[in-house]
């Protein structure tokens, strides 16, 4: 069956079918679009105090690098520094965010998990910032209009072209602090894990090497800043949730990114994961090894 998703206006026809597959009808990802999703990537459950809508950043600390009032970043703050990781990560005031319909909740500890989601959205040729300011947008919309949710799912964007940019209200202050802003993008496991959103559909294509390039950093940069492992922190959405997500592509490519990540960080790489004091799965969920979708209990298993 074919459906129709208006995505800014510019994204057009895509098929349910040909991205769910015969077998795949229930998804839950985050897509712009109607799609049949019975659980979706999050449960709705935000429903912390204080806050704001992110815009109010301060200064960032030793080894984050971002945009400054104007929209620039130093020159001496290159996105792929040596040493420490330093990712550019576009604000929400920059890809003008809408105010949610309240603050994200902020925990006062670390995620332990970082989730690697595919929009899938179709694969844009357009690597632009305008662009990747437009999909924030985008996702933003369909998250609070098609799915009801206080604000967009995921803590962080990365557009096909590499632009990193922050998705759910609060998340670089909590990131920055070392705490953990509950999102909505994978059930049941809000409350320890933290989502990238990347752009595009990765179930017969690979991920552009501009986006590739800054997911390692982001995970990365996220694996200093919680003191995570990448080889027992980094997972797919489908580890977790009955989906396609982040498609067979990348997640088959989820091993080369742990060892790019742990090469990134040198000796930094050999930090505890997950953080001391955090259970493994708060909510009761057991979690397999990354990349082990067989001993999920059902109905968790893909296959």
């Amino acid at each position: 069956m074919t459906r129709r998703s208006v995505l800014g206006g510019v994204l057009g026809l895509w098929t349910a079918d040909a991205l769910c597959g015969p077998q795949n009808t229930a998804m839950a990802e985050n897509v712009p679009g109607p799609r049949p999703t019975p659980d979706g990537h999050g449960d709705g459950t935000y429903d912390g105090t204080g806050g704001g809508d992110g815009s109010s950043l301060g200064d960032p600390p030793p080894g984050d690098a971002y945009p400054d009032e104007a929209g620039h970043v130093p020159d001496d703050v290159p996105p792929r520094a040596e040493g420490r990781p330093r990712p550019v990560v576009h604000p929400r005031r920059e890809w003008k965010a809408r105010p949610p319909l309240r603050p994200a909740k902020i925990l006062d500890r670390a995620p332990d998990r970082i989730i690697v989601h595919h929009t899938s959205t179709p694969n844009s040729p357009d690597m632009s910032l305008e662009h990747a300011y437009q999909l924030s947008r985008d996702v933003q919309r369909f998250h609070m209009q098609g799915r009801g949710w206080a604000d967009s799912g995921q803590q962080l964007t990365i557009s096909r072209g590499g632009v990193v940019m922050e998705g759910r209200n609060r998340s670089l202050d909590a990131i920055r602090a070392g705490k953990h802003v509950v999102g909505a993008q994978a059930l049941r496991n809000n409350s320890h894990t933290i989502g990238i959103e990347n752009e595009g559909t990765y179930k017969t294509e690979d991920v552009p090497d501009a986006l590739w390039g800054s997911l390692i950093e982001v995970c990365a940069w996220l694996c200093v800043r919680y003191k995570l492992t990448p080889s027992l922190a980094i997972i797919g959405h489908r580890d977790l949730n009955d989906t396609d997500c982040p498609g067979d592509r990348l997640y088959a490519r989820l091993p080369d990114l742990r060892d790019a990540v742990a090469l990134r960080l040198g000796p930094q790489a050999l930090l505890s994961s997950p953080v001391p004091g955090v259970p493994d799965m708060p909510d009761g969920v057991g979690l397999p090894s990354p990349g082990d979708a067989s001993s999920l209990p059902q109905p968790f298993r893909r296959r």
